[in-house]
């Protein structure tokens, strides 16, 4: 009797072995948030190259010269714009300063380029709130020599900004002898 009923569970057996296994439940969708777009950086202003600073244009503008009580000054400006460059002379203390609008509130890289000299200097932003950046030189430097004699231009590069290609004109000379 034991060998019928070992015989009678052999083909529930069988039949469970070969029922095919259930499926699997699906994974879960996980949905990831659309990566968040990173902002476009503003485009880069690239100043054309030139093998020799003399050969490039000169930055468009004229200088004007103003002599008031304790500060003469000459702007470099195109017609109707702000000064974008500018020489003033501080008579009391005898010192000049090469001022250039910019609203940077920290201390940068100035170049003067002339075609006898070239000079690293600091350019600060200024004590009074004032949108510009100056830097100051006793009135005898040579370096002013060297901008007021210069033949034809000279050159400022200030750090991040564009470079400027200014005439030697007369009214730069005035300045630097209201402060000799």
């Amino acid at each position: 009797m034991k060998k019928l009923r070992a015989l009678a569970t052999v083909p529930v057996l069988l039949a469970a072995c070969c029922a095919p296994a259930p499926e699997p439940a699906p994974p879960p969708v996980v949905t990831q948030p659309a990566p968040t777009p990173s902002p476009t950086p503003p485009p880069v202003v690239s100043e054309p190259e030139f093998e020799n600073w003399l050969d490039a244009p000169q930055t468009l503008g004229d200088w004007t010269y103003r002599d008031g009580t304790g500060l003469s000054y000459a702007t470099f400006s195109a017609n109707g714009e702000p000064a974008r460059f500018g020489i003033e002379c501080a008579k009391s203390t005898r010192t000049i300063h090469l001022v250039r609008g910019s609203r940077l509130t920290q201390t940068v890289p100035m170049r003067i380029r002339t075609e006898t000299a070239q000079r690293l200097v600091n350019a600060q932003p200024s004590s009074d709130g004032r949108p510009i950046l100056r830097a100051t030189l006793p009135a005898n430097d040579r370096l002013l020599d060297a901008i007021a004699l210069s033949r034809g231009r000279f050159a400022v590069e200030t750090g991040g900004m564009e470079t400027l290609y200014l005439p030697a004109w007369p009214e730069i000379t005035r300045v630097i002898e209201d402060c000799r």
